[in-house]
């Protein structure tokens, strides 16, 4: 082994094995073995079975709720840091309380801030995680962060459908960013809905900017949680015209009767990513795998290469 040049080595949270194990394959080494011990009241700690010293370390761990996923992750990255890593990268394909990046009303908390903080406290020297729900959440970390982008995953997919008269949409004004960097890429047009909410996750009025009469539609969004806001612009979209909806979205939260929604909406098909595992099938959900990208990526990181062609947008 160099000196320069430590060792890598991947573990897992254990609601996140499923990906990580994939991402150790495409790597080209075995996941590394970690176990969890629980106490009766629901407490564990988690424990590295193999030496870590001077080695840079992957801890791959969505933190989607609950919140012990992000609890697990922090005690790993402890565990590691006490074990003398030298290198503790924090892998989190989908970066959970993503969506407190402000105060959007008075006395509520910056959840990302807050979980930012922790990561640097617990030993993480490095992050590396897809989509963020706001690009500026990077600017949280006082830590290198690598920021990845599912458009890598989901522009070669779109292009292999082969639409004709395709057109891009964003389901609300915050996601028109992303909505305009698809299009460009894939020389389209562009439509926005604009939403209106009473409280959260739950729509008052939706209305359609652009026009998609005779347009095959693709909505770009960075998550999909009740599926509320995809299902209403799917069938929004069919009323004015647009010969079918598809949407992609990074990451498939689909909580509550989130499932039912999509198989009971407009959408053609739903393709999300395998950041958060699904809790069921469907018929109308197809899974695009982000395990070769952080993969590929992992190595660049490991051997000290740039990233940047991993960016399509």
């Amino acid at each position: 082994m160099s000196h320069q040049e430590p060792e890598a080595k991947i573990f897992a949270c254990s609601q996140s094995v499923y990906l990580a194990e994939q991402i150790a394959q495409i790597y080209g080494i075995p996941l590394g073995k970690v176990t969890f011990s629980k106490y009766s009241d629901g407490e564990f700690q988690p424990s590295y079975e193999e030496s870590i010293r001077g080695l840079r370390v992957f801890i791959v761990c969505s933190t989607f709720p609950t919140a012990d996923n992000l609890m697990e992750l922090l005690l790993m990255i402890d565990a590691a840091k006490r074990a003398s890593a030298r290198h503790i990268t924090a892998v989190i394909p989908y970066f959970g309380w993503a969506r407190q990046d402000r105060k959007d009303k008075p006395r509520v908390p910056i959840g990302a801030k807050l979980v930012a903080n922790l990561l640097d406290a617990a030993g993480a020297t490095r992050v590396m995680t897809m989509d963020l729900h706001a690009d500026q959440i990077q600017g949280f970390f006082e830590k290198p962060v690598d920021h990845l982008f599912a458009s890598t995953i989901f522009l070669p997919y779109i292009k292999s459908l082969n639409l004709e008269n395709l057109t891009i949409a964003s389901p609300d004004m915050g996601g028109s960013k992303r909505a305009y960097a698809y299009s460009k890429f894939l020389e389209s047009d562009v439509v926005i809905c604009y939403k209106q909410r009473k409280v959260a996750n739950i729509i008052d009025t939706m209305e359609l900017i652009g026009d998609v009469k005779g347009r095959n539609v693709v909505l770009v969004d960075d998550m999909i949680d009740t599926g509320g806001t995809l299902a209403k612009a799917a069938d929004l979209m069919i009323e004015k015209g647009a010969l079918s909806v598809r949407a992609i979205c990074t990451h498939a939260l689909l909580s509550g009767d989130a499932y039912e929604k999509i198989e009971n909406s407009q959408l053609s098909e739903l393709i999300v990513t395998d950041s958060i595992p699904l809790k069921k099938a469907s018929n109308k959900i197809r899974v695009v795998s982000c395990a070769p990208l952080f993969a590929e990526v992992m190595h660049m990181v490991q051997h000290n290469n740039s990233i940047s062609g991993k960016f399509l947008m």
